[in-house]
């Protein structure tokens, strides 16, 4: 399935490259203290962060997975996505806020005020090794395209694709994360729209025909596969055991509320802003752009499985049925490469490029953020020189960036799912319980270090039997759906921390402006 790489392509990636790469060293003359390598100033406009989310969100999950997964399957994970409006209004009504009040740098320094120092350091713990497996992920798409484009090892492309990102990221700071997001943004949508402008032009009849056949083949409806490969409805109710509508939706909204109350990236980009007005409409932009991308995104998988059914090849049939090892995560990278028109495929490649590049510039910076801030400043070095400070951020972005590569080489052998499949399955199982633990301090005024403590203990004990369950260690003897384990490790992190903090552990420290029961006309009005 491979090609030779042709002549105007490689001219248009280089020119890529190096724009991007460019971005590392302009903005690196800015950054003199942290404050600025984290947050540039707290000086950005909402219009500029709110793209500049909307890129992170996007990653080459979306631009390779999203596709793959509904040329594969149906339209049931994009229930996930349909609930960011809802997740977006309540995070903004009761984390988000406090964030800006208190001038934070990292996600994870309420928890310190409101539960201890061992509370912060798990939740920025976990955070830390999250984004890492998520930063393998990506990486790991990437590759696919590279090598589809070029031949290499699946390792080189690796490389390739992790080095460039890296290079930027730990020269320029949040300044070129956030910059080289706003020109990604534009040329991922750009590779999205040629993909389908071609797919659509070369089917008889247009849309109406990808619209007539998908639907006589059920590529619309609410499903998935089953055992024997067959694409299925999913039920609509409450289970535990098995994939749902109703539990894509509950599912969804947990991960958005994870997202925007304690995903570093998230707030971060938040708390960069001008001012609140400027914060909110970042927020609001990035959902309105994000939900459209996602169902164009499953749109274009739909396409290419009519393309390819009324124009048969034997390459896309084996990532169809998952045959001859063919994942239908390459559908995407093949399409781009073997049917694309010299110079426009070069120009899609780079969108796709933007889209993974976009997501592990900010993650890295996340990363280091994280890491300064809530462990090595906080427990391991404290009082040094902001210089000290500085090199320290760029060597922990750099060990970022070899954990990222370490984790996308453990990813060659991933299963024959789909990638977006595994991607769900990895976050919930790396969850933490931490909107549980957010929920607990926002929502209640009970809990304490010891609650948390023993919250910390069920949910860790819980994750570790699902891990070892879905690696097929371990019998499976309650039947149990992996999707399900962020959600179902934060209702138990809150219920456990609520109950043991009710019958045991009274809360001994002051709670004024920490939770939402306890604030102060003053705390509120630094909000408007």
């Amino acid at each position: 399935m491979h090609t030779e790489m042709r002549l105007i392509d490689l001219i248009v990636l280089l020119i890529y490259f190096i724009a991007m790469a460019g971005m590392g060293p302009y903005f690196a003359r800015r950054n003199k203290t942290t404050e600025n390598y984290f947050l540039g100033g707290r000086s950005f406009p909402g219009w500029l962060i709110g793209l500049s989310m909307f890129a992170t969100s996007i990653s080459s999950i979306t631009f390779v997975a999203y596709p793959a997964d509904a040329y594969k399957t149906a339209y049931l994970r994009f229930m996930l996505c349909l609930t960011l409006p809802l997740g977006i209004f309540l995070a903004s009504k009761i984390f988000l806020p406090f964030y800006r009040r208190a001038r934070v740098t990292s996600a994870f320094e309420y928890l310190e005020v409101r539960f201890g120092a061992g509370t912060r350091s798990y939740a920025a713990v976990v955070f830390l090794i999250t984004q890492v497996a998520r930063l393998g992920l990506v990486l790991y798409l990437v590759a696919i395209l590279v090598q589809e484009m070029t031949g290499l090892s699946a390792g080189w492309c690796i490389l390739i694709g992790g080095i460039v990102t890296s290079f930027y990221t730990i020269t320029g700071g949040i300044e070129a994360v956030i910059w080289t997001d706003f020109f990604q943004s534009f040329l991922l949508w750009f590779g999205g729209f040629a993909i389908l402008a071609v797919a659509v032009s070369q089917i008889d009849g247009g849309f109406a025909t990808v619209f007539k056949v998908a639907a006589e083949d059920s590529k619309f409806m609410l499903g998935d596969l089953n055992a024997a490969g067959e694409l299925v409805k999913a039920p609509w109710g409450f289970s535990l055991t098995e994939k749902t509508v109703l539990m894509m939706l509950v599912v969804g909204l947990n991960n958005w509320l994870t997202e925007y109350s304690s995903n570093q990236n998230v707030i971060q980009k938040y708390v960069a802003t001008k001012n609140p007005k400027e914060a909110t409409q970042a927020i609001w932009i990035c959902c309105l752009c994000s939900l459209p991308t996602w169902f164009f995104f499953m749109f274009i998988g739909t396409a290419l499985y009519v393309y390819f059914k009324l124009n048969p090849d034997p390459a896309a049939q084996a990532m169809l049925l998952g045959t001859d090892g063919a994942r239908a995560d390459a559908i995407v990278p093949y399409f781009v490469v073997q049917k694309l028109p010299a110079g426009l495929s070069g120009l899609v490649i780079a969108g796709v490029l933007a889209a993974a590049m976009s997501s592990l510039s900010s993650s890295i910076n996340a990363i280091s953020a994280v890491s300064i801030v809530d462990i090595y400043k906080r427990h391991l070095a404290k009082n040094r020189s902001e210089k000290h400070y500085m090199n320290m951020a760029r060597i922990i972005s750099l060990v970022a960036s070899l954990l990222m590569l370490a984790f996308a080489f453990m990813l060659l052998s991933v299963t024959e799912k789909t990638l977006q499949d595994t991607a769900t399955k990895i976050t919930a199982i790396l969850g933490g319980g931490l909107l549980g633990l957010y929920c607990l301090g926002f929502l209640t005024k009970r809990g304490d270090g010891r609650a948390v403590f023993s919250g910390i203990v069920f949910v860790l004990a819980f994750s570790t039997w699902v891990t070892l369950t879905e690696a097929k260690l371990i019998p499976k003897f309650l039947p149990f759906e992996t999707y399900y384990a962020g959600l179902v490790g934060n209702v138990l992190f809150f219920a456990i921390g609520y109950l043991l903090a009710a019958a045991f552990f009274k809360p001994r420290r002051d709670l004024t402006n920490l939770t939402i029961w306890t604030q102060t006309d003053d705390w509120k009005a630094l909000n408007d």
